[in-house]
């Protein structure tokens, strides 16, 4: 039983759009990245995704519907099925939570 510093997982982020697995729960993971500019719009059929903004600002396009937006602090759950676009509002360390099998970059 691992103890995790999640800041120091930050400390250690460069690459954006990269995310890094920092546990397992299961059959799910956590993942940490660095969300820096716009990630391109795609889903996933199978699995929701869960997105919690530790550290800046994000806006979450979802097709067909508002934009959510995000502070540190604040997390959503986008559906599965559902095509949406990560965007950075500031250089951001977000937590996703999600099956092992989920292909961050969508179907």
């Amino acid at each position: 039983m691992a103890i995790i510093d999640i800041w120091e997982q930050v400390r250690q982020m460069q690459q954006p759009w990269a995310p890094k697995e920092i546990a397992r729960v299961n059959d799910q993971v956590v993942r940490l990245a660095l969300f820096d500019g716009e990630f391109p719009m795609h889903k996933h059929s199978n699995a929701d995704e869960l997105f919690f903004v530790l550290k800046g600002r994000i806006l979450i396009r979802v097709k067909g519907q508002s934009d959510i937006e995000l502070t540190e602090g604040k997390m959503t759950v986008i559906p599965k099925g559902v095509e949406h676009s990560p965007k950075s509002l500031e250089p951001s360390y977000v937590l996703m939570f999600e099956p092992l099998a989920l292909d961050s970059r969508g179907d």
